[in-house]
């Protein structure tokens, strides 16, 4: 046998390509369910968090995270844009700023479950805005009582609050604002170059917010290690999975998929939090998980 013949070391594998093929070991719709897995975890310990620090300061330590490695991920460069591109990016990191501080505002004052429920009206709104079918009115509707099943009529001991449910509404209207900025941006920007600037934009937004109300307990290394971990569950560990499971499977799958985030989040609540729900409240947080997953099966 000669030396060419001779079976010699395997080359080593790097990082990227190991992760590739794990990732190509788990069917897309794995991938999905890991992502809102890691999403509402990372609420679940920001809401953890909440005990030491304000929501402001969590969301400031999140977006700073997120901002920081996606900025190496996919640099933006201002060279070449135009004041429409600037004007979109800023848009963007507005309303994403907007959202995460809204969002964890609702999360103060609800159960986790009941406040992912209600802001996914927002992305629900623009898959029935998608769609021409009269059909998606039903969608509406049961969308709408399971609102009207988790509002605290008529009593003051109720642990939903009004406040929670307001903040939840606006996150969910940032969420829908998010939705079509982020096809605006996408058209502007190659790859994830858009949603980078605008993380960018959005850290030094919420900046003054975060830095204000924490104070220096953001200098805290146990702190500052879990709002990192909330950064990278929330934001960076999903969007990658995300953009995987978008290469391998349909947009409206991956859709009727995430709307499953509601009941997820209630899980992780239940599991992390402690956080036990009512029948009613498992009801109205259903209702709107069955409109979002119609909703998006009918629209395009």
């Amino acid at each position: 046998m000669t030396a060419e013949a001779l079976p010699g070391p395997a080359e080593p594998r790097r990082p990227g390509a190991l992760l590739r093929a794990a990732s190509d070991a788990i069917p897309p719709s794995g991938l999905v369910l890991l992502a809102i897995l890691s999403v509402q975890v990372g609420a679940g310990f920001a809401k953890d968090l909440f005990a030491q620090l304000p929501p402001s300061a969590v969301v400031f330590l999140r977006i700073a995270t997120g901002a920081l490695i996606m900025g190496m991920i996919a640099r933006p460069r201002l060279k070449g844009l135009t004041r429409a591109d600037l004007a979109a990016s800023a848009a963007f990191g507005l309303t994403l700023g907007l959202m995460n501080l809204s969002f964890y505002e609702a999360l103060a004052r609800l159960p986790m479950g009941i406040a992912v429920a209600i802001e996914f009206l927002g992305p629900l709104g623009v898959a029935v805005a998608a769609s021409r079918r009269r059909l998606d009115l039903l969608w509406v509707v049961l969308a709408a009582s399971g609102v009207v099943l988790l509002a605290p009529w008529g009593t003051s001991a109720s642990r939903i609050s009004w406040a929670g449910i307001a903040f939840a509404l606006v996150a969910g209207a940032c969420w829908a604002g998010y939705i079509l900025l982020a096809a605006s941006v996408g058209r502007r920007f190659p790859g994830a170059t858009g949603l980078s600037l605008a993380m960018i934009i959005s850290c030094v937004l919420t900046a003054p917010f975060g830095i204000t109300s924490g104070g220096a307990d953001l200098l805290r290394p146990e702190l500052l290690l879990i709002g990192v971990g909330v950064g990278l569950l929330s934001s960076v560990i999903p969007y990658s999975i995300e953009l995987e499971a978008l290469r391998r499977m349909p947009k409206r799958v991956f859709g009727i998929l995430m709307s499953l985030e509601p009941a997820a989040a209630a899980l992780v609540g239940l599991l992390v939090l402690g956080e036990v729900l009512q029948v009613r409240e498992w009801a109205a947080i259903g209702c709107v998980v069955i409109a979002s997953a119609g909703a998006t099966r009918g629209s395009g």
